[in-house]
């Protein structure tokens, strides 16, 4: 009915069409154009926007799994720096992450620089920048191995003129570890150093570091040792008993020697300057370092007396007359006069008279400055010099065998533990200045085996185990022999028998068990053999004709022989 339905709707449209010409060109123009439309809106790029940036890699493919299953498109950046989402989608796709908790680790850094508006007030901007450096301290912090993530808070007061009003910064860590893992004192005081040295007049003593427990890792106290002292100290112990056993195992036997040594480790650092002086030396040895000589000679002058710098309180020297006169100055072309003839000798004579008669005053002094014999001595103590060490050994007694053939022990002689002492100070760098002490034990060692009584074989555990594991293979056995004899074989039995024979080889056959070979030739015997095959025949004739009769006939000779 359908089909006849349709084919007038069919016809006439294919009429329609058929005067109209320009139809078919107008729905293929118009299937045309749609098909554009569809493309080119389908074709159309949404605009991406920055989802994250600098994401780790554990959180990266966690937002990329969420995204997928969202089923919200997305691509990366150039670089692979951040995900971007289409514009639309950007709060959607950020609030269901957060739902989530993605991501994990979303510290943000000196990025929040990049965008700085222009105009933007000095408050936003130390905002701005004191956040991005709590992710920067937060990112090199989560670079440690047993740190998952970290927050880091710093409190940086605003800088004062006023020496009485300023603060001090402060800074507080808050550390997420994985599981099962934790950080040491060395790693504590790591973060604290970088912590510190990364603000401003940030002490080491004003920086908390917490764990996600609760847990106060930075501690507040000052000890005298810290862990790297303590572990160095036990490292140079353990080098001293290695020295030991090394040098006295091919003698003793690895196991019949036990050394335990005590160092008393200086961590103090120790600066000295010892300065010395000789003055007192041999000249013959000495260097000269400068030398001065003055001398001062005064003739027939009046000696200078009195206090220097006041007038002289001597009394006026006597006048002495001369014993020539002046004679008046001689003019030019005049003659000189007969008495001047013998003026020279009488100078000389005066001068003479006076060195005799007059004052004399003569000073001769002579300085030598010699170099200064002095040392300057400075010397400066590394820390972690052995001061003092303490060694105790103990050398088990020697096993021999005996003329029966038991390992008897005896004790060492004198001599051979003398040996051992030698060599044990040889090898710990025995110093008596320094105060060290070692003492050499010769005594048995005591066996911690116990003997227990022997456990028969069949309450032995691993006995047990084993006739626990037999019994359960021989159960599995003898289901296995029940399962084939008694399904497996009879359903292989009834589907790989072989098919009946025909009827005519059923019939031979049966003459074949009913006729043995030596009657075949008795008629009697022939005959009764025929009247059963016929008989059979007809019996046979008839269950194929009418099953209902045979059945019915049968179920009679069953109730007369019941009765």
């Amino acid at each position: 009915m359908n089909a006849t339905a349709t084919l007038p709707n069919g016809t006439a449209l294919l009429e329609k069409v058929k005067a109209n010409p320009r139809l078919p060109m107008m729905l293929g123009g118009a299937a045309l154009v749609a098909a554009i439309a569809v493309g080119v809106m389908w074709s159309r790029a949404p605009d991406y926007k920055v989802l994250y940036s600098n994401l780790s890699e554990r959180d990266g493919g966690a937002v990329i799994q969420s995204l997928q299953q969202m089923n919200v498109p997305y691509k990366f950046a150039e670089g692979g720096g951040a995900v971007m989402v289409p514009a639309d989608k950007v709060a959607e796709t950020r609030l269901r992450l957060a739902s989530q908790g993605l991501p994990k680790s979303g510290t943000t850094g000196m990025e929040l620089m990049d965008n700085q508006k222009f105009g933007i007030s000095q408050f936003a901007e130390q905002v701005n920048y004191q956040r991005g450096l709590e992710g920067e301290l937060a990112r090199s912090i989560e670079s440690i191995g047993a740190v998952q993530s970290a927050r880091v808070h710093l409190a940086i007061p605003k800088p004062t003129l006023f020496v009485r009003e300023r603060q001090k910064p402060t800074a507080s860590v808050v550390l997420q570890l994985y599981p099962g893992r934790a950080v040491d004192e060395g790693q504590v005081a790591a973060i604290t150093h970088l912590v510190s040295s990364s603000v401003p007049e940030l002490t080491p003593k004003s920086i908390s570091i917490v764990d996600q427990q609760g847990n106060l890792l930075s501690g507040t106290n000052d000890r005298s040792l810290d862990a790297s002292q303590l572990k160095y100290v036990q490292q140079v112990e353990q080098g001293y008993v290695k020295r030991v056993e090394s040098i006295l195992a091919p003698i003793l036997g690895k196991d019949n020697i036990h050394a335990q040594v005590t160092a008393d480790v200086d961590f103090s650092s120790v600066e000295h300057t010892d300065e010395s002086y000789k003055p007192n030396q041999d000249p013959t040895k000495a260097a000269i370092r400068s030398q001065q000589t003055s001398e001062s000679n005064s003739q027939g002058g009046t000696p200078v007396g009195g206090v220097p710098g006041a007038l002289s309180n001597q009394p006026p020297a006597a006048a002495a007359a001369p014993v020539t006169t002046a004679q008046p100055p001689r003019q030019p072309g005049q003659p000189n006069p007969p008495a001047q003839a013998n003026q020279p000798a009488q100078t000389t004579q005066t001068t003479q008279t006076a060195e005799k008669t007059g004052p004399s005053n003569s000073r001769r002094d002579a300085t030598t400055n010699y170099e200064l014999d002095r040392v300057v001595r400075h010397v400066q103590q590394a820390a972690g010099g052995v001061k003092r060490l303490s060694v105790a050994v103990v050398v088990n007694y020697r096993t021999k065998v005996d003329a029966k053939g038991k390992p008897v022990t005896e004790a060492l002689s004198a001599k051979e533990l003398a040996q051992i002492e030698n060599l044990t100070k040889e090898a710990m760098g025995f110093s008596a200045d320094r105060g060290d002490s070692l003492n050499v034990v010769n005594s048995p060692f005591t066996s911690d085996i116990k003997t227990e009584p022997e456990v028969p074989v069949w309450k032995q555990p691993q006995m047990i185990d084993l006739a626990k594991t037999g019994v359960g293979y021989l159960l599995l056995a003898l289901l296995a022999v029940f399962l084939w004899f008694k399904v497996a074989r009879p359903v292989l039995r009834k589907y790989t028998a072989p098919p009946l024979p025909a009827p005519t080889e059923t019939a031979a056959a049966t003459e074949a068990v009913l006729l043995p070979p030596e009657e075949e030739t008795n008629p009697e015997v022939l005959r009764l053999a025929a009247k059963y095959e016929s008989d059979l025949a007809l019996v046979r004739d008839a269950a194929q004709r009418d099953p209902r009769l045979v059945a019915s006939v049968i179920k009679t000779w069953m109730a007369n022989d019941e009765g």
